[in-house]
């Protein structure tokens, strides 16, 4: 996940067998969950998929679990989740199950407003895997390990390590972060600029963009056991708003604060202050430091 994780799902829709759970009644759908000790949802897939279950108006079995056993779960049926199950009928990935609940109950609140808003959501899905994920990933990689189920940390450990840290150990790419948490949010400041004038990616009102983009900083918030952002963060109202959204759905007690990071002299300014660009500038605070990234 130094980048982009792997796929969070095949794309396959399967009759469900008597055997699973998930027959979807009273207006209610299965989904299976990823994750931590605390019993809060880790992976940004299956965030976007409550989130879409929910602006739906849909009741959410969860199935739990963490890393390891996904497929004795599912019954074989998948070794990543999200997976839903609905009226028998098994959905496979986050984007597949998006379309999905459109194409199947179009009566309700659309999650897409055509195709225009589809290809918007994989750009900004790819911006900020590349700007925020992939940096965080590596400044909170320990913490992700420490947080997720006794059970879960050997798998947790030995595939990030092998897979995504090139065999550096969690310890040594999390080390240092305090001289690279502050590169991260200056970098944000197109997204910023994107809500300035509106409340939602999708308008008057939240839609697949929005649960995307949430998903990012939703994954954040459950392993940041330092902050990420400033307090005075302008990012800061569009999160509230969305973690708030569908009775708190984003609240979860395990869940860590997002804002609160201390600048030191010489870090970046966070954010444009004056609105007058997106230049990122050195703020005169002392003497400048050297801040080497983990890679």
């Amino acid at each position: 996940m130094a980048g982009k994780s792997p796929p969070d799902g095949s794309h396959r829709h399967e009759p469900a067998t008597k055997e699973l759970p998930g027959m979807a009644r009273d207006n209610r759908i299965t989904l299976y969950d990823l994750q931590l000790a605390s019993g809060c949802t880790i992976s940004p897939f299956v965030w976007r998929s409550k989130y879409a279950l929910a602006h739906k108006g849909f009741d959410i079995d969860i199935v739990p679990g963490g890393f390891t056993g996904i497929a004795e779960r599912t019954g074989g049926r998948s070794e990543r989740v999200p997976v839903i199950v609905d009226d028998g009928e098994w959905v496979l990935d986050s984007w597949k199950i998006a379309e999905y609940l459109d194409e199947r109950y179009p009566e309700r609140p659309m999650l897409f407003e055509g195709p225009s808003m589809q290809q918007l959501t994989k750009f900004l899905d790819a911006w900020l895997w590349q700007t925020a994920i992939g940096p965080w990933f590596r400044c909170y990689i320990q913490d992700y390990h420490d947080l997720s189920l006794p059970q879960d940390q050997a798998y947790v450990r030995h595939s990030r390590e092998t897979m995504f840290l090139g065999g550096k150990t969690l310890e040594e790419v999390q080390a240092g972060r305090e001289d690279r948490l502050p590169l991260v949010p200056p970098t944000l400041e197109p997204f910023r600029k994107l809500l300035r004038d509106t409340p939602w990616l999708g308008g008057d009102a939240p839609n697949f963009a929005d649960y995307t983009a949430l998903s990012v900083f939703l994954w954040t918030a459950s392993v940041a056991t330092t902050p990420p952002l400033t307090e005075d963060d302008p990012l800061r109202g569009w999160l509230d708003r969305g973690f708030d959204l569908h009775g708190g759905l984003g609240r979860h007690p395990g869940m860590h604060g997002l804002f609160g990071l201390q600048l030191r002299e010489g870090d970046p300014e966070p954010f444009v202050r004056d609105g007058a660009g997106i230049e990122v500038a050195p703020v005169n605070r002392g003497t400048a430091r050297s801040a080497e990234m983990a890679d």
